[in-house]
């Protein structure tokens, strides 16, 4: 996860003192998908640390923001290097940065381009003008999907040594040989956390409009007590069976709803302080949540 470059002025093209000076996150895709939206172009980019976290999430969190600006202004000298005083934000870096500040502290005016970098060109060539469509940033179905991968990954990741626990667990703690109990319960268990991360992690980002409630933890319920329905259809028979079955369905909505609030940034609604403040109810009930499950789960053993 160490996905970030060096903060600092970088070149681009062969830019002089009237280039235009772009303001990006060391995050290296937002750091590459600028310098990929201008080609033939001469400018100076500015990167800022922001602990390799992008634009819009280091603006709610504070390192892309007034202070951080102000000093990588300073430190690089850039009223040295352009005889302009003016730089380019991406519109999300507006939450971080008070540009009547930056102005006062550096003297360099702060002007906000559009949200995307793909719309750099023309907004440069209109005199730093946006259109409407510019200012307006969507949440697509497409949009959401691309941000899963990433999600997913470290969900598998973290997930490996839960597979391992559940999967030895279920095959040597339980009557039965190690092979039969493989097959009938350990296999069960790794398909039921993969059904957890499954819904968390991609079914709420990809109806995550339709679903009901604005906290991203009630969002991430429904699609973790589908899949436990789902699952239902094939385990739900002797009593042990059932003791499990209510087990995975407390782990399952645990899991699925923690990795739910993930997708924060797929939204127009959230912030800092909303999204603090969930954690603060919704962190402990998933880890009461997780208990219960894991409890429920070891009783299944000494029923079966």
């Amino acid at each position: 996860m160490n996905y970030k470059v060096d903060p600092g002025l970088y070149a681009l093209g062969n830019p002089g003192e009237h280039s235009p000076v772009l303001v990006t996150a060391n995050f290296k895709m937002s750091f590459d998908k600028l310098r990929k939206a201008l080609p033939g172009r001469d400018a100076w980019i500015l990167v800022l640390d922001t602990k390799g976290i992008n634009v819009w999430c280091a603006a709610g969190k504070g390192t892309f923001g007034t202070a951080e600006l102000v000093a990588r202004i300073t430190a690089c000298g850039l009223n040295q290097i352009v005889s302009h005083r003016q730089v380019i934000l991406p519109q999300l870096a507006g939450p971080g940065v008070a540009a009547h500040q930056v102005q006062k502290l550096s003297g360099f005016k702060v002007v906000y381009g559009p949200i995307r970098a793909v719309d750099l060109p023309a907004f440069l060539d209109a005199g730093l003008k946006a259109t409407p469509d510019m200012r307006m940033k969507t949440f697509t179905a497409w949009e959401r999907t691309e941000v899963i991968p990433i999600e997913l990954v470290g969900a598998l990741k973290t997930g490996l040594p839960v597979f391992l626990f559940f999967f030895l667990a279920d095959s040597l703690l339980r009557k039965g040989g190690f092979g039969s109990n493989a097959l009938s319960h350990g296999v069960f268990s790794v398909i039921a956390i993969l059904a957890a991360i499954l819904a968390g992690a991609v079914l709420t980002p990809i109806f995550l409009p339709w679903l009901p409630g604005r906290a991203f933890s009630l969002k991430g319920l429904i699609p973790g007590v589908l899949v436990t329905l789902a699952l239902m259809v094939f385990r739900w028979n002797a009593r042990s069976g059932n003791i499990e079955i209510a087990a995975w369905l407390f782990i399952i909505v645990a899991i699925s709803t923690f990795l739910a609030m993930n997708f924060t940034g797929a939204s127009t609604y959230t912030s800092l302080s909303g999204v603090k403040k969930e954690m603060r109810w919704a962190v402990p009930s998933q880890i009461g949540a997780g208990v219960v499950g894991l409890g429920l789960w070891l009783g299944s053993h000494i029923v079966a």
